[in-house]
C-alpha cells in the first residue's frame, strides 16, 4: 500500500466525479460557449456573493492574473514572507506584473492590519505605490493555519481606507470554512479577488477559479489569454468542479481529523522536536538529529511519500485518497523505522 502524503494535489477523481465528467455538456470556452464552464463560474460566484468568476488551469495562474489586475510597474504587493505567491510561483510577481514585493513576518504565516498599516509606502517619489495586499487561507507554510473573519475585517477596512486592493489566495479556503463554519459569501464581501483551487482537497484533476467583479473578470479573461490559459472544451474539467462543490466539501473534515491523528503519531517519534499546530489537513514536523532528506529516504523505504519543507522540516498533507487504513498503516510503519 503506497501512502502518498506529498500534497492533496495527488488525489484522483472519485467514480461519481468521473461520471459527471464523462456526461458533461461541452463547447468552446474561449468563445464563451462551454455551458458547463459557464455553470461552474456562475455557481461559485454566487456561492461567494461575488459578481463573476473565471475558470483557469491552475491556482498559480489565478493568483498571477489577480496580481496583474491590481498592480504593475512601480507598484508593490504586501504579503507574508512565506506566501505561495512569493515562494512557489516562479517569480511571477516580477515576471508577469513587473511589481515590487514587501515581505512581512507573522505567526504561522499570518499577518495583521497593524503590520500592514506600518508597511504601506508614503506618497513619495522614492517608493513604489502600495497597490495590493495578498493573504493566504489556509496558510501552507503555516501548517494549514486559518485566518478567521474577525482577523480579516480590520485588514479589509484598512485597504478600503487607503485605496489598496485586497486579494486572497484561497487555494484551501474550503478547508478553513468547514472548520470555522463561516459562510463563503461573508468572505466574498471582504476581497476584491479570490483564487479557489479545485484540484487540492476538493479532489478535481485540474482547475482553479478566480472570483471578482464583472469588470475585473472581463480584464482577467484577456490576461488569461496572454498567459496561454484559454481552454477549449473545458467542460469536462469544469464538471469535476461542480461535482466537488456539491459532494466533496463537507468531507474535508475527515482529512483534518486524520491529520490531527497523524500529527500525534509524529510527535511521539524521538526524531521529531515539535509539530506545528494542526488546524486543517497539513502537518509539518520539525526534526532533530536527522535531516529531512534522510527521513524522507527512510519513509520511502516503507512506501510513504512526503516533502521537505525547510532546513529541518518535513510536510505531510492528508486528502480523500488517504483513509483510515492508510492512517493505521502509517502509524505501524513509522514505529518500525
Amino acid at each position: 500500500m503506497l501512502i502518498d502524503l506529498r500534497s492533496d494535489t495527488v488525489t484522483r477523481p472519485t467514480p461519481g466525479m468521473k461520471e459527471a465528467m464523462f456526461s458533461a455538456q461541452i463547447g468552446d470556452d474561449v468563445f464563451g460557449e462551454d455551458p458547463t464552464v459557464n455553470a461552474l463560474e456562475e455557481k461559485i460566484a454566487q456561492l461567494f456573493g461575488m459578481e463573476a468568476a473565471l475558470f483557469c488551469p491552475s491556482g498559480t495562474m489565478t493568483n498571477q492574473i489577480a496580481i496583474r489586475l491590481h498592480t504593475g510597474p512601480q507598484r508593490e504587493v504586501i504579503c507574508h514572507q512565506h506566501s505561495h505567491i512569493y515562494l512557489y510561483e516562479g517569480g511571477g510577481i516580477m515576471a508577469n506584473s513587473l511589481a515590487s514585493v514587501k515581505l512581512l513576518d507573522g505567526n504561522l504565516g499570518k499577518i495583521d492590519a497593524t503590520q500592514i498599516a506600518t508597511s504601506i509606502n508614503p506618497d513619495d517619489v522614492h517608493a513604489p505605490e502600495t497597490a495590493l495586499v495578498s493573504l493566504e487561507n489556509t496558510m501552507n507554510k503555516g501548517g494549514g493555519s486559518i485566518y478567521t473573519l474577525d482577523e480579516i475585517k480590520p485588514i479589509h477596512a484598512l485597504c478600503r481606507e487607503k485605496g489598496i486592493k485586497l486579494h486572497l489566495d484561497g487555494a484551501r479556503l474550503f478547508n478553513a470554512l468547514v472548520e470555522t463554519g463561516e459562510r463563503p459569501s461573508d468572505w466574498g464581501a471582504q476581497f476584491d479577488t479570490i483564487s479557489i483551487c479545485l484540484s487540492k482537497g476538493l479532489g478535481c484533476p485540474i482547475g482553479s477559479v478566480l472570483l471578482g467583479s464583472k469588470a475585473d473578470i472581463k480584464r482577467a479573461r484577456k490576461v488569461r489569454k496572454v498567459f496561454g490559459g484559454g481552454m477549449r472544451q473545458a467542460g469536462f474539467l469544469a464538471a469535476a468542479g461542480i461535482y466537488a462543490l456539491d459532494h466533496q466539501v463537507d468531507r474535508l473534515k475527515e482529512d483534518h481529523a486524520r491529520a490531527r491523528a497523524l500529527g500525534k503519531m509524529l510527535e511521539a517519534l524521538p526524531i521529531v522536536s515539535d509539530v506545528f499546530p494542526v488546524a486543517t489537513n497539513i502537518v509539518i514536523a520539525r526534526l532533530e538529529g536527522i535531516s529531512p532528506e534522510s527521513l524522507m529516504k527512510k519513509l520511502a523505504e516503507h512506501d510513504i511519500k512526503s516533502v521537505k519543507f525547510g532546513a529541518d522540516l518535513v510536510r505531510f498533507v492528508t486528502h480523500h485518497d488517504f483513509g483510515d487504513d492508510q492512517l493505521e498503516a502509517f502509524g505501524k510503519r513509522i514505529i518500525k523505522m
